[in-house]
Formats: structure tokens, C-alpha cells, sequence
């Protein structure tokens, strides 16, 4: 740590001798403002490692953010926090350190918001400005060959398991909506007739989906397994087989398709690979912009255009016109040798 650092540093709040009740921390406060679990759990991990960079002895705390007096941070430090966050070792990506100071300045709003801040200091506070950078979008494509591999890995004999992780599989590829839209989908908004489903995402906002026809047959199977007209689409099952109530969470869901895709030989591929080969795919097949943006539920369509692999595609196709020797061009023929 040099010596700018330090000097900072002595602007950081020491921990609370005793948190606050959650309706006056300013911690419990902001994340209360999350409909979806998702975004709840990220932007909690994002303030807990705040607090553990400004407190190590905080590592050790349940809820490390819940400790810290976030209403005494000032400009100065959130300058420190945004440099530490930058020297991340392994280097975090600019995405992941912006939303990390996303965080914070949303726990700054709620200390401004509960009085504990007054606005000039909340003000200086949430003007660091964010990590500029470019980078390409994360993840990777799903082929049509992994697809099978993933069905044919699901439907290998293993009964009504089986056959609930080819309909997740099916359903996440045709639609492109997120694990835990999966993971909160209901039979009753569910029209078999428009093949249409109806999902709430993000910012409590709903839209319709719709799933494939080569997709319905194994969403049909399992929800014939399932035997009901309401409630969770995708529920647990025991080791006897038995089909709960109780619904999958979000992280099941990812734990399914990391399974299945072990099981089937791939390489790492993530649920929101899913998301972004459906985006990608609907593009490719004619679809407009405005179109997938709906499907996809973005709130901007500048976000779904980074999915878009026309233009990509269109570099390559460049590329590859271009001349280069290959291996047998460098043999030499029998008449050059003689």
C-alpha cells in the first residue's frame, strides 16, 4: 500500500461496536429494494467484499456490509475503494468493479435517504466516476451439437430427474430467460395452445416467451411427470422419485446445467450462455433488434446489440478471404525437384 493509500485509509469508518436493526441499516436498507433473489444475492456479495477491503477482520462476520457505518464514508474513501477495487489480483474486469461501485453508491443513496448523510456529502460521494473500458461480451455460444449432448445426457435412464433437466435444458435455450425466471416459472401462465409463457423478470416487469416446437415435447413430459396444473414448473425430486412442491432456486438451476454438462463432456458453459445463444440465434433467424430486446427483457436495446453476431461473422468472412500458404503449399512438387 503506498503512501496516498495509507492517507486515505484514515478516512475509512471503523466497524459499528453494534450493527443497527435492519430497518436503520442503511446495508439491509438497499437491499431490500431487490424483487428478484438474484440481484439481491450479487449486490450483497459486491457490499460485503467493500467491507472486507476496508475491514479484513469483517471476513470472518455472517454479513460483513451489515457491520460497517457505511453513512461516515466519505469522498476521499470511495476514491480508495475504486483504486483497490482496480488492483484486484487476478485483475477484475471493468464490469465487475463498475458494479461494485454501483453498489455503493446505492448504499450511499440510503444513508443520504435515512438521514444519516447529509446531501453535499452523499453528493461528493457518488461523483468517482465509474472504470471506462471496452471488452467483449463474456460467455460463449451453445452449438446444436452440445444441445443434443446435453438432451441425450438428460434422458440416459435416470426417470423423472431426467426428464425435468431435458425440459430446464429445452426451455432455457428456446426462450433465453434468465435462471431465475426458470426458477420462478408457473404452470398456470403457461399456454400450451401459443406454445407462450408468461415470466417476470427483472425490475418486476413481465413479458411473454415463447417456447419452441422442438422444445415443447420435453416441457410436455415433464410436466405430465410433475402431474399438476399450478404451481412451480420445475420442482425438486427425491431420491425415491417422488415430485415435491417446492420449487427449484436459481442456483439449483445452475447447478443442473453445470451437471449435465459435465456428464455430456463440454467445456464450461454457464445458464446465461443459454441467454445469449437464443439472442444471438433469434437475430441470425431474421428477428429485429426491437424484437429480441422484448423477448430478452432488456431495458435497453443497446444491451441486446451486444449479442448480435452479424457483425462479427462479417469480419471473419473478411478474414477469411484473405491469402495465406497453407501446409501443402510449402511441399515442394515432384518437377520444382528435378
Amino acid at each position: 500500500m503506498d503512501s496516498a493509500e495509507i492517507a486515505l485509509m484514515a478516512t475509512v469508518p471503523a466497524t459499528y461496536p453494534r450493527p443497527p436493526a435492519r430497518a436503520a441499516n442503511p446495508y439491509w436498507v438497499y437491499l431490500a429494494r431487490f424483487d428478484g433473489k438474484e440481484s439481491e444475492r450479487t449486490m450483497r456479495r459486491c457490499l460485503d467484499r467493500i467491507a472486507i477491503l476496508i475491514s479484513p477482520a469483517l471476513a470472518e462476520a455472517a454479513s460483513p456490509g451489515e457491520h460497517l457505518p457505511w453513512h461516515e464514508i466519505r469522498y476521499p474513501a470511495v476514491v480508495m475503494i475504486r483504486t483497490r477495487l482496480q488492483r484486484q489480483d487476478p485483475p477484475w474486469s471493468p464490469s465487475h468493479v463498475n458494479k461494485h461501485l454501483c453498489a455503493l453508491r446505492g448504499v450511499l443513496k440510503e444513508c443520504w435517504k435515512l438521514t444519516l448523510m447529509d446531501a453535499e456529502d452523499w453528493q461528493r460521494s457518488r461523483s468517482v466516476e465509474q472504470v471506462t473500458a471496452t471488452r467483449e461480451l463474456a460467455g460463449r455460444n451453445i452449438h446444436g451439437d452440445e444441445m443434443r449432448a446435453l438432451l441425450t445426457a438428460c434422458l440416459a435412464g435416470e426417470g423423472p430427474i431426467g426428464i425435468r433437466d431435458a425440459a430446464i435444458i429445452a426451455v432455457l435455450q428456446s426462450t433465453g430467460i434468465r435462471r431465475d425466471e426458470v426458477a420462478g416459472a408457473l404452470i398456470e401462465r403457461y399456454d400450451p395452445g401459443e406454445r407462450a409463457l408468461r415470466t417476470i423478470g427483472k425490475g418486476n416487469k413481465e413479458r411473454t416467451v415463447y417456447i419452441h416446437p422442438s422444445a415443447v415435447p420435453y416441457l410436455d413430459r415433464w410436466l405430465a411427470v410433475a402431474g399438476s396444473r399450478r404451481g412451480p414448473m420445475f420442482r425438486s425430486v427425491d431420491r425415491w422419485e417422488h415430485v415435491s412442491d417446492q420449487r427449484l432456486s436459481a442456483r439449483s438451476i445452475g447447478m443442473i446445467v453445470d451437471h449435465r454438462r459435465q456428464q455430456a463432456g463440454l467445456q464450461p458453459a454457464s445458464t446465461h450462455d443459454f441467454r445469449r445463444t437464443f439472442i444471438g440465434d433469434f437475430i441470425d433467424a431474421g428477428g429485429d433488434l426491437v424484437q429480441a430486446q422484448q423477448l430478452a427483457g432488456h431495458s435497453s436495446a443497446t444491451t441486446t446489440a451486444r449479442y448480435d453476431r452479424r457483425p462479427g461473422r462479417e469480419r471473419r468472412a473478411a478474414v477469411d478471404r484473405l491469402s495465406l500458404p497453407g501446409p501443402e503449399d510449402l511441399t515442394p512438387k515432384p518437377s520444382e525437384t528435378s
